[in-house]
């Protein structure tokens, strides 16, 4: 199978303006996503909207196009990527892979297992998910939670605990139950990235905020990974001084 991994970067953010170009020891956060994410996949891009994004990564050596800045979703930015990449180089990927442009700790094994998932033919969209080990992050709304079935199938994702303790103590409800916390990593099928692309924006989506609840609700499989690795998203400047400090970068 053809893999491509794409990182959607856009400069605006209402929390930290101009993020992918962050200074982190002498790099920039796009530079280290990029080269975290070229250890596991041969073929990555950079899709933005914006001229000093793309001057930067051009400067180190990386692959970029740039994308529509009417997106209303990195997902939408990648689908519109994948498709001119192709049509330029001539080239049919059969798997998209989405890389979180502000998680310069990704790491190789993480995208490895990813990859996995589409191992097997029923598999059209892939995300990680992760072991609960702190009873505070089930109760904490800006961790999602996800279900998933014996095979590893995505049931339901929810800002809210899931599965639900009946009749035992909220204090002891990591001792009781089995809960995981969502990677926000995605992979496609290219032919399913495309189509899911063209859908409305369903009720649950809009209830939860959550982009893969419109895949769910319109029948799309979504299989999952259990993934060791913690996700550590950069959002805010105080992310990055906090991590600089934690002598992780």
């Amino acid at each position: 199978m053809k893999f491509i991994g794409i990182i959607p970067a856009r400069y605006a953010s209402t929390r930290f303006p101009g993020k992918p170009l962050a200074d982190i020891h002498g790099k920039t956060m796009i530079q280290r996503v990029y080269e975290q994410t070229l250890l596991a996949v041969g073929e990555v891009w950079v899709a933005t909207d914006d001229e000093r994004i793309k001057r930067t990564v051009e400067n180190f050596g990386g692959n970029v196009i740039m994308t529509s800045p009417d997106h209303q979703s990195g997902t939408d930015r990648i689908a519109e990527a994948v498709s001119k990449i192709s049509n330029s180089k001539g080239i049919d990927f059969d798997v998209v892979i989405n890389i979180q442009g502000d998680e310069p700790f990704i790491q190789p094994e993480q995208i490895e297992l990813i990859m996995k998932c589409f191992e097997s033919e029923h598999t059209q969209i892939a995300t990680l998910v992760k072991k609960i080990s702190k009873q505070e992050d089930i109760f904490d709304s800006n961790k999602v939670k996800t279900v998933i079935s014996k095979s590893k199938k995505a049931l339901y994702f929810s800002r809210s605990p899931i599965p639900f303790q009946r009749g035992v103590e909220k204090e002891d409800w990591l001792d009781k139950g089995t809960f995981y916390k969502h990677i926000g990593m995605y992979a496609y099928k290219n032919s399913i990235l495309q189509e899911v692309t063209q859908i409305a924006q369903s009720s649950l989506e809009l209830s939860e905020s959550l982009e893969q609840l419109r895949w769910l609700e319109n029948g799309y499989w979504i299989q999952t990974e259990i993934t060791k690795h913690e996700s550590m998203g950069i959002d805010t400047p105080e992310d990055l001084e906090r991590v600089k400090e934690m002598g992780l970068l």
